[in-house]
């Protein structure tokens, strides 16, 4: 059957218009290309509009953060002074220059005067000097602390994400226990069984406590990789189970903890202070540490309150800043709370 004229005039006037559509179309993609054709390889590309990795896209977040920005400078102030505090404190924190003017009657703690911004304490050492020197201990136990809770919640924390089954469910048991028990309850309790307090004493207490957090977190983001696609696509081309493992499922899954990780370290300060304030951290005071320094303060504080008030106030802030910065890394690397 032959079609009518009308109707192949119909036809011929349609494809003309798709033609010139394609045409327009093919016109203004070669514009936007610089005046070439639009290849197969380029269809998918959008100009001007590469893509970011998530370390870089959150980081275009975090730099005009003032959250973060405020968290990074105090903790940037903080890890400087603790490493050159010794070399820049005006005396030695053991000297007592200030001894002559102790009166255990009339004057038992020397006030500010020139050569002493903060004065001295009860036996004459400069109150300054010992607070510059002891950040770097402040620092060290919890930076230790906080790498032995990491380590720990590591290692549990993959042994119940990859292997699951019975270990996954005797892991979290065990988890849950340590979790029902107040931190700084149970760290008291693991540094006082210590025949000795300790520096040591403290970090492997502070340690203990951070674990179970580690390792729920790290669990949890791995039984979420386990389910991915390219978890799934690598056990269809048979690589071996500790290569997925070790490979695919723990560097995606260290995101979550390394930000908690931030966290964890303002919390240990805290509870290094607390353990010191009750006196089951380090007895030698010529190794000065802010929660130490704030426990001997305490036969003083109702009559010169500023030898608690000086570390009691280098605990909050930097504690402040450590917690403002991974909070801001938190949400800058979380896609539900990103802003």
């Amino acid at each position: 059957m032959t079609p009518s004229p009308d109707r192949r005039r119909f036809g011929d006037s349609k494809k003309d218009r798709i033609d010139a559509l394609a045409q327009t179309a093919g016109s203004t993609a070669g514009g936007a290309q610089g005046g070439t054709v639009m290849t197969v390889a380029d269809a998918g590309r959008v100009s001007g509009g590469e893509g970011q990795s998530l370390i870089a896209s959150a980081w275009k977040r975090l730099r005009r953060n003032p959250v973060f920005l405020t968290g990074a400078a105090i903790t940037f102030v903080f890890i400087v002074l603790a490493i050159i505090g010794p070399w820049i404190a005006p005396y030695d924190p053991v000297a007592q220059p200030l001894l002559s003017q102790v009166r255990r009657q009339t004057n038992p703690v020397p006030g500010p005067q020139p050569g002493f911004p903060l004065g001295g304490d009860d036996v004459g050492r400069d109150l300054l000097s010992r607070l510059l020197v002891g950040g770097r201990q402040t620092l060290i136990v919890g930076v230790l602390a906080t790498l032995g809770g990491l380590f720990g919640g590591l290692t549990l924390g993959t042994l119940a994400g990859a292997i699951g089954g019975w270990v996954d469910s005797l892991v979290m048991r065990i988890v849950d226990v340590m979790l029902s028990i107040p931190g700084l309850i149970l760290a008291v309790s693991i540094a006082a069984i210590a025949a000795s307090p300790s520096q040591t004493t403290v970090i492997i207490a502070i340690a203990v406590v951070q674990i179970p957090i580690f390792a729920r977190l790290l669990r949890g983001s791995m039984l979420a990789q386990r389910a991915s696609d390219h978890v799934l696509a690598a056990r269809a081309l048979g690589v071996k189970p500790h290569a997925i493992v070790f490979r695919h499922m723990l560097p995606n899954s260290l995101g979550p903890v390394i930000v908690q990780a931030t966290l964890v370290l303002a919390t240990a300060i805290i509870e290094a202070a607390g353990l010191s304030f009750l006196g089951l951290g380090n007895p030698d005071d010529r190794q000065p540490e802010w929660g130490q320094m704030l426990g001997q303060a305490q036969n003083y504080v109702s009559d010169y309150p500023h030898l608690a008030i000086y570390p009691a106030l280098c605990i909050i802030v930097v504690a402040l800043g450590f917690t403002l910065m991974g909070e801001s890394l938190r949400e800058a690397l979380d896609p539900k709370s990103r802003r």
